[in-house]
């Protein structure tokens, strides 16, 4: 059995040989890192270059939690430089989540033009569109609508089910993370997409955490598996049949080889 992780930010691993000589050994056959910013893309290409087990694709972007550095100009120039290397634009979207941009029209806007562009140049590009969507959910759901993108894929979504529903509608993916196995919003989400339209992730380095508050453990590709292992539980599907269907959803969507 192999798994494929469709979001890590393997430019912020630290041992990173060491992860993926265990992440292949887990079973882990590929991994999508995502970029955030120019530096993270520049690395991601490398780290890409350098590693053929598990094979690794990166996806060019501009987070949101980014937009406020300045450098749009020179990450898009790398982007389109770079452009037949992507599987993805991402990771890209909205995030409204913190009081301090809530309180700020000036940066929504920001984020939400630079966010329109990105949508663009996949759309121009023929790439998916990878999202980020916290606190912004519907607002990011109506601009890639607008935009009129065809492929996204609303990474690690724990948002309302009203706008979950619209994603679907729309022909569009959610992702899931290890947060299945506590998460009261990710698990809603995971039971109500159709299986056939969620990936699986880790979002490498997200800190979990497992008991509570008490412990927790930093995501490496191969905390794949538990994401796996959490949504085949909750959809009362074999792990072997899940597997088999989330991989070739990933293969689908990034037109994987």
């Amino acid at each position: 059995m192999h798994i494929i992780d469709t979001h890590a930010h393997l430019d912020h691993v630290e041992n990173l040989p060491e992860v993926l000589a265990e992440a292949s050994r887990a079973g882990i056959s590929s991994i999508i890192t995502m970029g955030e910013d120019l530096a993270s893309n520049q690395k991601n290409f490398q780290i890409s270059r350098d590693f053929s087990a598990p094979r690794i694709y990166p996806g060019f972007g501009m987070h949101p939690g980014s937009v406020h550095r300045e450098e749009w100009k020179p990450c898009r120039d790398f982007i389109l430089e770079h452009i037949a290397d992507a599987v993805a634009i991402g990771e890209i979207g909205l995030d409204f989540w913190y009081q301090w941009v809530r309180k700020d029209p000036v940066l929504q806007e920001k984020q939400k033009d630079i966010f329109r562009c990105q949508l663009q140049i996949a759309q121009e590009h023929h790439l998916p569109a990878v999202i980020h969507s916290r606190g912004a959910w519907k607002e990011s759901l109506e601009i890639t609508q607008d935009v009129g993108h065809a492929k996204a894929l609303f990474h690690w979504y724990s948002g309302p089910l009203d706008v979950l529903s619209g994603i679907i509608e729309s022909g569009y993916y959610i992702s899931c993370s290890p947060s299945l196995s506590y998460s009261k919003p990710s698990q809603e989400a995971a039971c109500q997409a159709p299986l056939e339209r969620i990936l699986i992730e880790t979002d490498t380095p997200v800190y979990y955490r497992t008991d509570g508050r008490k412990s927790g453990f930093t995501a490496t590709p191969k905390d794949v598996i538990r994401t796996l292992e959490a949504l085949s539980h909750l959809r009362q599907v074999p792990v072997e049949e899940a597997a088999e269907i989330l991989n070739a959803n990933a293969c689908r969507f990034f037109e994987l080889k």
